[in-house]
């Protein structure tokens, strides 16, 4: 009886956990406008959805296509690309809790820590954040937790289906983002679990290389999927862009990383808060008294990466060390159970608890509810909230045009032919026939010829978004202003091209 009763609870529990973590995540998805990244993103897929030959699309810009595969197969039965991405980023991030559950649960055998961490996990900003935006980043989280399951998985059991399916994760890794190789360079720490003390350690030492050799081979072939396009190449040429290449960075090895460092450390303290923290410096500090080799692999998996950005790193955002917080979620935990092992009062551990999620549900709260005032960091509040790249004005222009298109063929000019626009544009209007977008780089003082005499012929519109100045040289009629986030020096602007013998 008491076997079914904690099955029962047990049960409840994913329920609950699933409910909460759909209703975080699906709450005010598409309330924060479509921001740069995002429209590039969705325009692949979308055009990756109507033309086959163009699958390999983001490899244009050196992009894997993984999570843009994924928002093609969306935008099949979603109407709203914006809808389509963001939700494959949330359902995908179902791997990612299901994932840390396991691997807590694997790697420490105790159901509190493995669910605690699922807490920690439904509450992290880095989760929450970055599932409910259409990048590449959610679903890497979920994939490396995926993986790093199966590597636990395999150094425990010896397993050829284990190796099989650790391949493939690795695979769908490194076919997310070029991040995801780091689940192959990791994967020799794990032999930290490995007990060296058995008889039989040669034989099974050589059993879990042969394994490993398998695993690997599996996941590159799983990459090669991509030479099958003549732009495989970009790949290593866009890295360079946010990565220093070995070569020049042997020209000024530390120059930037105690910037780097700094910089990144803020992040990961801003977006995992201070008790978070707290439990994870007394985790490391706790660890020589027992599960020693798991608390330290769950820290090399974020340490190795997270100091190779600060030596190599080029361009940073904060959302390059999402995937790497995440093991950190499992280490807290583990300590979390160590004090509920020497205070047992139930009272004392409900008001820890509170105090330690409070600043996580705060911090939520404002992304769910009253995003132009999350304590974001100021580079992700200029990306998402209040700079160019915001999409704030996208919806309303869109809503303006379309029925005007009902009716009758217009032209439609934006200041950026790559990024928010056009492409943000395109995603709604590009496949109806009365619609012409073209996008111009850079904006001229002076109207071009070509544009003044389309604006002869039918209804023509110019959205200004990067430029903040508006040009004199253009017979511009203001349609719609639109701020972004709480800057009111940045705004997407909707005009009408009106010839001056038509006014």
């Amino acid at each position: 009886m008491k076997f079914l009763k904690r099955y029962k609870f047990l049960w409840l529990l994913g329920v609950l956990s699933l409910l909460v973590y759909l209703f975080t995540r699906l709450v005010n998805l598409t309330a924060l406008p479509i921001f740069t990244d995002e429209a590039i993103y969705l325009r692949w897929a979308q055009i990756a959805k109507n033309d086959a030959n163009w699958r390999f699309i983001s490899l244009t810009d050196g992009k894997q296509p993984l999570f843009v595969w994924l928002s093609m197969v969306a935008m099949k039965v979603i109407d709203d690309p914006l809808f389509a991405g963001r939700l494959v980023s949330v359902l995908t991030g179902l791997i990612g809790m299901i994932s840390i559950y396991l691997l807590s649960k694997e790697l420490f055998k105790r159901e509190i820590i493995a669910w605690f961490s699922v807490l920690l996990f439904l509450l992290s900003p880095f989760s929450l954040f970055y599932q409910r935006l259409a990048l590449m980043d959610g679903l890497l989280g979920s994939v490396v937790l995926l993986t790093l399951y199966l590597e636990v998985l395999l150094v425990r059991t010896l397993r050829l289906d284990v190796a099989m399916l650790l391949g493939m994760a690795m695979g769908a890794s490194i076919l997310t983002k070029t991040s995801g190789f780091f689940t192959l360079y990791l994967l020799p720490f794990s032999l930290l679990l490995f007990d060296f003390q058995q008889k039989t350690k040669s034989k099974k030492f050589l059993l879990w290389i042969a394994l490993v050799v398998i695993s690997a081979v599996m996941s590159q072939i799983i990459y090669s999927v991509l030479r099958l396009s003549p732009l495989f190449h970009m790949i290593a040429q866009k890295d360079t862009t946010f990565v220093y290449p070995v070569r020049e960075w042997l020209t000024h090895p530390f120059t930037f990383f105690v910037g780097n460092f700094r910089g990144l450390f803020e992040w990961l303290i801003l977006y995992s808060t201070w008790p978070v923290i707290i439990l994870l410096i007394l985790a490391l500090f706790f660890s020589f008294r027992r599960y020693f080799r798991e608390r330290w692999l769950l820290f090399v998996w974020f340490a190795f990466p997270f100091l190779l950005l600060a030596l190599f790193g080029k361009v940073l955002y904060p959302r390059f060390i999402a995937f790497m917080v995440l093991p950190l979620l499992i280490l807290a935990s583990s300590f979390f159970w160590e004090i509920t092992q020497k205070i047992r009062s139930f009272k004392f551990l409900t008001v820890l608890t509170f105090f330690l999620v409070l600043p996580l549900i705060i911090f939520d709260y404002q992304i769910l509810f009253d995003i132009t005032h999350a304590p974001l960091t100021t580079i992700d509040r200029g990306q998402y909230v209040n700079d160019w790249p915001a999409g704030w004005g996208v919806k309303e222009t869109v809503e303006y045009l379309k029925p005007i298109a009902k009716k009758e063929k217009i032209a439609i000019y934006t200041d950026g032919t790559f990024g928010l626009l056009p492409y943000a544009v395109e995603l709604y209007m590009v496949y109806d026939p009365n619609v012409t977008i073209v996008g111009v780089w850079p904006v001229p003082e002076q109207i071009p010829p070509e544009i003044l005499k389309t604006s002869r012929e039918k209804p023509t519109f110019f959205v200004l978004n990067q430029v903040k100045t508006i040009p004199s040289g253009w017979p511009f009629k203001e349609l719609g202003k639109w701020q972004k986030g709480t800057n009111d020096q940045s705004f997407l602007r909707l005009f009408q091209i009106i010839p001056a013998e038509n006014l």
